[in-house]
């Protein structure tokens, strides 16, 4: 007897291709956190007396072990305005535009590792939202002036946009969290940017930057009296958190999509089965017959071409025997 093949094995079920990322479905994720932000704001406003509270206890706390750098360097950045000045507009500007740059060019031209970035940055910044609202912090400026603190941003505020309300536009202060000094996402913001720019910068010139940048950044949020050191450190940890999550998260994501995909086809079926197929005397007609008995109209009383006598019409002749 000639020797079958057996049959291949059934291959296993591919996953899905990742899913073309678009700007109008990354849109909505930037959205939703300062919706998060905004509501951690209104949560804070009226706990005041225990943001100066925790304040006050980090301040304590640097101090009993020496760490309170921002001292020395507020005192500086306030005695010289070529350092002061320099380090309020990198406060109240590059943490809003270099992150979305990088992101934007992520974007564009490193699909690869674009969503695994934006996930780690989106992972920490809830994170830190999170403490913003458990954890209300008075930043080192909003303390009263024995404690030797100066507002560099008031201090130096005819020389840039922002008012004494932090790095916000002057009138605009209420848009702000006053007391969202713990974790300091702008040094947490900036090792995401200096992480991005050394990995994927590709030059000498990039990696130098993704050095710089966040070093450079924690000494401004220490010298402007916006941060204590121990909100920077925290910023950090909040990043390494965050990059740990950051895979759970995605995974997360990916179940939910796969869950979503295989829901959705489900109902455009079972919707599409209620009216499209013509029911005839109880059967279903076939994909293209929409006029019951259009077999029989087609080819006549007869059947159709080598069809079974089974097949015939009512009024088929029955074959002789």
């Amino acid at each position: 007897m000639p020797q079958t093949e057996a049959p291949a094995p059934a291959s296993r079920t591919e996953a899905p291709p990742p899913t073309r990322l678009r700007w109008w479905t990354e849109l909505p994720l930037i959205l939703l956190v300062y919706g998060c932000y905004s509501a951690g704001r209104l949560l804070v406003r009226g706990d005041v007396a225990g943001a100066v509270d925790h304040g006050l206890s980090i301040l304590r706390f640097e101090q009993t072990l020496r760490l309170n750098f921002e001292h020395p360097l507020n005192r500086l950045f306030t005695r010289e305005p070529w350092l002061g000045v320099p380090a309020d507009f990198w406060y109240a500007s590059l943490h809003y535009v270099v992150t979305p740059a990088i992101l934007v060019w992520l974007f564009r031209s490193r699909t690869a590792c674009y969503r695994r970035a934006r996930t780690w940055l989106m992972t920490s910044t809830f994170i830190g939202l999170i403490g913003f609202t458990l954890l209300p912090t008075c930043p080192p400026r909003l303390l009263s002036p024995d404690h030797g603190f100066v507002d560099t941003m008031a201090h130096y505020s005819s020389y840039g946009w922002w008012g004494a309300d932090a790095s916000a536009p002057r009138g605009m202060g209420g848009m702000t969290n006053q007391y969202a000094a713990m974790p300091s996402l702008h040094v947490g913001w900036a090792l995401w940017c200096g992480v991005m720019l050394w990995r994927q910068g590709g030059t000498r010139w990039a990696k130098a930057a993704g050095v710089a940048y966040p070093l450079l950044t924690a000494l401004v949020v220490m010298g402007t009296a916006n941060h204590y050191f121990l909100d920077a450190v925290a910023g950090v940890a909040v990043m390494g958190v965050g990059l740990l999550l950051a895979p759970v998260v995605t995974r997360g994501a990916d179940r939910a999509r796969a869950a979503l995909t295989a829901r959705v086809p489900a109902l455009a079926g079972r919707s599409a089965g209620k009216g499209s197929p013509v029911v005839s005397g109880g059967c279903q007609t076939s994909a293209g017959e929409r006029i019951p008995r259009q077999r029989e109209t087609r080819f006549g009383s007869g059947t159709e071409p080598g069809a079974s006598p089974q097949d015939a019409g009512d009024g088929a002749p029955a074959p002789a025997r």
